[in-house]
């Protein structure tokens, strides 16, 4: 009787992945054509066996190609490096972060920081786990694993483009502490409401994409998205390797079957000339534009450039300029081994768009089939939120993630400084961890005190916020106000949810603010706050929380150092 590989022993497992490699280098073929394969229904979840067959089949599809398809016409040949099934386990690239620190009221009162939505780092850190490994610290953006997951916030009441909601609670991980969560919700709109879109598909064809995680993910990854399209909207599509080229020109969104034979027809190989294909899809969004429409660029890619402009300063500056065409530029990104990450997440930044990362054909359909109107149409641009922390209620904060995203002071009222975009139906959290006036804090009290503080008479209020934006069509920005004040309520099970994910974003990091706190811990919080779950997203993680145990378990009996906190 055959056991599936979960059901196995660790090192029975690696045996049996290894026949599988053995086999599949024989050339017996053990992946599916992804074109072929319909995408799972919403909410599906992947077994341990499935997530590990998955990894199996992966590692088999690179080990078992001999034969390289013919390049794109006009290509250069594929280097050693592009080749399929050429693996560096050591070139992904990650920005490296620091945690935000530890601030005391009384000597920085006031915290500012742009909203983000992006999403990449959880979908990353999924794969990452799922392929059996403990991600990087640099993967780990606590903002984008928080925001990954639906919550139940108030809609907007009062002709604003968007809800907000605070909530203070005790902190799950150190009892002298409270975490305030602060929601905004946009209200979402159907894709027959979308103003007409006009989209340029702009794909990486080089010869790093050559993988089932690379451009037949993206082929499929697409055609979900072509389902979508309206007669009113346009389609182009460039593509890029050691050049780049127009595959199709502007496009009725009603010709779905030009398009989809378009995106079939596409082959990798070659080597990245990446700013040159930019460059190329900004010419086709600007000759396709729609006044008040939607323009955007949707760029798929490993971000593995090496031709032309490759620097990133150089590129990410290529799309702060390009911003002010009109244009944005969503980044999806796709691969392994080479993926730069880094470089992903800052070019949706600069170019007023966002980032998600696609590991598989469910991730794709929740971007852009299920949250189309989110990724696609902006309700509220340059969000941006300031929190004012009164000195008598409050002694010393820290804002959980955002690091990048970090402003001064003074940016907040300054319309020329670029801030986040919001799309319709998005949700931002955003929690800090405070010490209210009395506990122990972080901070050695300062031996003269700082007497000359002034102590606010509005007792009762723990913090204000305020948000600003500027609506979509531009002018001056507008400015929301709420006092934040303590409540004697329990933590809704919304908080509670985002605290685990919060805990596990700093356990796989260093986790040197979480304390005794342990994953077995953050799984009984996450599991406890499951809640409706409608699309599995909750039991998922849950799943993560296991497997990441597991991995740190196996990691220290082969007495490698542990990285992430306690287990």
């Amino acid at each position: 009787m055959s056991l599936p590989l979960h059901f196995l022993r660790p090192a029975a497992q690696g045996f049996a992945a290894g026949l599988l490699l053995a086999i599949a280098g024989c050339g017996v073929s053990s992946t599916p054509d992804s074109s072929s394969v319909s995408p799972p229904a919403q909410g599906a979840l992947k077994t341990e066996a499935l997530v590990q067959s998955e990894a199996v089949m992966a590692d088999a599809s690179m080990a078992k190609r001999s034969v390289r398809p013919a390049p794109m016409a006009g290509y250069a040949p594929m280097s050693e490096a592009s080749a399929p099934g050429y693996r560096d386990e050591q070139r992904e690239q990650y920005q490296a972060l620091a945690d935000n620190p530890i601030h005391s009221v009384a000597e920085a009162p006031v915290s500012t920081f742009s909203a983000d939505v992006d999403t990449g780092a959880y979908a990353n850190v999924r794969r990452l786990l799922n392929q059996g490994r403990l991600p990087p610290e640099g993967a780990v953006r606590l903002e984008e694993m928080v925001n990954y997951f639906p919550y139940d916030y108030a809609l907007p009441t009062d002709g604003s483009p968007f809800g907000v909601t605070t909530e203070l609670a005790p902190s799950p991980w150190n009892p002298h502490t409270r975490l305030l969560r602060i929601g905004i919700k946009a209200s979402d709109r159907a894709v027959a409401e979308l103003a007409p879109a006009n989209l340029v598909f702009l794909v990486d064809v080089s010869g790093s994409m050559d993988r089932r995680e690379g451009l037949p993910l993206v082929k499929s990854t697409l055609k979900l998205l072509v389902d979508q399209l309206r007669e009113q909207d346009r389609v182009s599509l460039v593509v890029y390797a050691g050049d780049s080229r127009v595959v199709l020109e502007p496009t009725s969104g009603r010709e779905k079957a030009k398009i989809r034979t378009a995106i079939d027809q596409l082959t990798a190989g070659g080597s990245t000339a990446g700013a040159s294909g930019i460059e190329l899809a900004y010419q086709m969004a600007q000759q396709a534009f729609i006044p008040k429409g939607i323009n955007r660029i949707l760029l798929a890619t490993d971000g593995d450039f090496n031709v032309g402009i490759s620097d990133f300063d150089s590129l990410k500056q290529m799309a702060v300029d390009k911003r002010k065409t009109g244009v944005s530029l969503t980044t999806l990104g796709f691969g392994v081994d080479n993926y730069n990450e880094h470089l992903m997440e800052q070019l949706a930044d600069a170019g007023d768009g966002n980032y998600a990362y696609i590991d598989n054909l469910r991730e794709a359909r929740k971007v852009l089939v299920d949250q189309l109107g989110s990724t696609l149409a902006v309700v509220a641009k340059n969000v941006k939120l300031q929190v004012e922390f009164n000195p008598a209620q409050v002694s010393e904060y820290r804002l959980l993630g955002y690091e990048n995203r970090a402003l001064k002071r003074e940016d907040f009222s300054n319309d020329k400084v670029d801030a986040g975009e919001i799309g319709a139906g998005h949700t931002v959290t955003a929690l800090y961890e405070i010490v209210p006036k009395g506990e122990k804090g972080w901070l050695e009290p300062l031996r003269y005190g700082n007497s000359g503080a002034v102590v606010s008479e509005k007792t009762g209020e723990m913090a204000m916020l305020r948000v600003r934006y500027q609506l979509p069509e531009g002018g001056n920005s507008r400015l929301i106000e709420r006092p934040i004040t303590d409540s004697a309520a329990p933590a809704s099970e919304d908080l509670r949810f985002a605290a685990a994910v919060a805990a596990f974003s700093q356990q796989l990091k260093d986790g040197r603010y979480t304390g005794d706190f342990s994953l077995k811990d953050t799984e009984a919080l996450a599991r406890g706050a499951r809640g409706e779950d409608r699309f599995g997203l909750r039991a998922e993680f849950v799943q993560l929380v296991e497997l990441a145990q597991s991995l740190r378990t196996t990691t220290a009996s082969n007495s490698e150092p542990l990285k992430g906190g306690n287990n």
